[in-house]
């Protein structure tokens, strides 16, 4: 885990993760590639619209007490994941 704090924000805290998975994992899935990158957003909503007036549908969507997640696949085929942190 990296701990860095935005530019325009220097009082909040935020954390970059890598994380590995098990060759057999499904969790990447349907990319063929071996990573999914996280990206953190301000409104999952907005995003979401955006990208559908794009072509871009979603996977997924869930909702937890430390965010909301949604998951895309790009043009070229690799699952992205989106990440709008819970109000603080």
């Amino acid at each position: 885990m990296f701990n860095w704090r935005a530019h325009g924000n220097p009082d909040k805290e935020h954390v970059t993760v890598w994380s590995s998975f098990a060759n057999e994992s499904d969790y990447f899935d349907p990319s063929k590639a071996p990573f999914m990158i996280n990206y953190i957003v301000d409104d999952m909503d907005a995003i979401l619209a955006r990208l559908a007036k794009e072509g871009v549908t979603d996977l997924k969507r869930e909702d937890h007490e430390y965010g909301r997640f949604a998951w895309i696949v790009d043009p070229d085929g690799n699952k992205i994941e989106l990440w709008e942190p819970a109000s603080q």
